[in-house]
């Protein structure tokens, strides 16, 4: 075959990272389609490639018959015992043809094939080495915003990030670095998909992963991410070493580590706790700042009960419930708070305690006969303030004086 094929073949397999068997096939293909054209459509057209030389071979497909009726899908005995001795009736047998040069259209259909076929491979390469690396942290460059979606170019293939994994927070422009999590990789009529979010919370994991050593060496590791995109996020961890804190391992010397995630995350707040494999215990490090004051489990119903000064609970709950929420996720519990029950009643129990029944009747609200004042009783008249323009007693003393 002409040297340039060799030469192209070469450079599209370099280019398009196809591997040579793939193009061979493309090419085998291409004639066949293009001789079957040459000879009306025929079906019992075949064609083989020499892998080294690229030289290759058409052949026909007929059946060996006594007598003859179709003479483009049969051979008689006699023909067929030339070619082979060991040829019986109803052999099918290979027989080299060398059809005239290939037609204009016969030639535009082989190069229509073979483009299909290497954009086919082209398609199936990008989606076995994606599908791989799902759930990987990806780079890539901004290339256009489409309807809301995000078109991002990652080497030789382009990624997409739907309104749905994008971040409320953040916008991107044409040119932009965008860091992503690849979260599926999926076949469609067009060729491979690969879909990225900005909202998943092994984001959070890959981009702490990036920051801090302790992570990569397994020192330390986040057993729970809970995640609000946007605009709060929760993350449990836990040392495997007793001389290394896991919540300062993360946030770095002065904050720098957890700050060079919170910039990634476009100024998304992050809590870093402390894990815990009891529930209590984690869920009072999840509702951190608020104090608490009693947690009740029910493990039947998977619920836990907080109990917080009244005072906190709003701090407890959080904006919107967004910290109880997070906080529910982040240990797997639903999480009821409530406020800490206050009253007289609380009072004068405490009093009681103390043995001081005097002080704790003084405290009990006074019966409607001790308001009441008595009827022959005189009323003393008290003058908090003179009439506008009226001058007091003492006043005119202090006047004469």
């Amino acid at each position: 075959m002409d040297q340039n094929l060799r030469i192209i073949l070469q450079q599209i397999e370099a280019d398009k990272s196809i591997d040579r068997e793939t193009l061979i096939e493309a090419i085998r293909s291409a004639i066949e389609s293009a001789a079957r054209k040459d000879a009306g459509n025929a079906n019992n057209i075949t064609v083989e490639v020499d892998p080294d030389t690229l030289a290759f071979k058409v052949f026909e497909i007929r059946t060996v018959m006594e007598e003859v009726e179709d003479p483009t899908t049969e051979i008689p005995l006699k023909e067929a015992l030339d070619l082979n001795a060991a040829a019986t009736v109803g052999n099918r047998l290979k027989i080299q043809t060398h059809p005239k040069d290939f037609g204009r259209i016969a030639a535009q259909t082989a190069k229509q094939v073979i483009i299909q076929k290497i954009k086919d491979a082209e398609r199936d390469n990008i989606f076995d080495e994606f599908k791989q690396r799902e759930g990987e942290l990806i780079t890539g460059t901004v290339k256009r915003i489409s309807h809301g979606n995000i078109i991002v170019s990652i080497g030789k293939a382009e990624a997409l990030i739907p309104y749905r994994e994008q971040s409320p927070r953040e916008t991107y422009r044409p040119g932009d670095r965008i860091r992503a999590i690849l979260v599926e990789v999926e076949k469609s009529s067009k060729g491979a998909q690969v879909i990225l979010s900005r909202t998943s919370p092994e984001l959070v994991l890959s981009l702490f992963e990036l920051e801090v050593p302790e992570l990569y060496d397994e020192t330390i590791e986040i057993k729970a991410i809970a995640r609000e995109a946007g605009s709060r996020t929760k993350v449990a961890v836990r040392s495997n070493d007793v001389n290394v804190d896991p919540v300062g391992a993360c946030v770095g010397m002065k904050g720098a580590r957890v700050r060079a995630v919170v910039e990634e995350l476009s100024g998304e707040k992050i809590d870093i706790v402390r894990w815990s494999d009891q529930a209590s215990e984690l869920c009072a490090n999840a509702l951190n700042p608020a104090d608490i004051l009693q947690i009740l489990i029910d493990e039947e119903q998977g619920n836990i009960q907080v109990v917080v000064p009244q005072d906190q609970l709003s701090l407890a709950i959080g904006k919107r419930g967004q910290n109880a929420r997070l906080a529910s996720k982040l240990i797997g519990w639903n999480i009821d708070i409530q406020g800490e029950a206050t009253g007289r009643d609380e009072e004068v129990d405490a009093l009681f305690d103390d043995g001081d029944e005097a002080e704790a009747s003084a405290l009990e609200e006074p019966t409607d006969s001790a308001l009441e004042t008595p009827s022959d009783a005189p009323v003393e008249e008290v003058a908090t303030e003179s009439p506008e323009g009226e001058d007091t007693e003492a006043e005119r003393n202090d006047a004469a004086e």
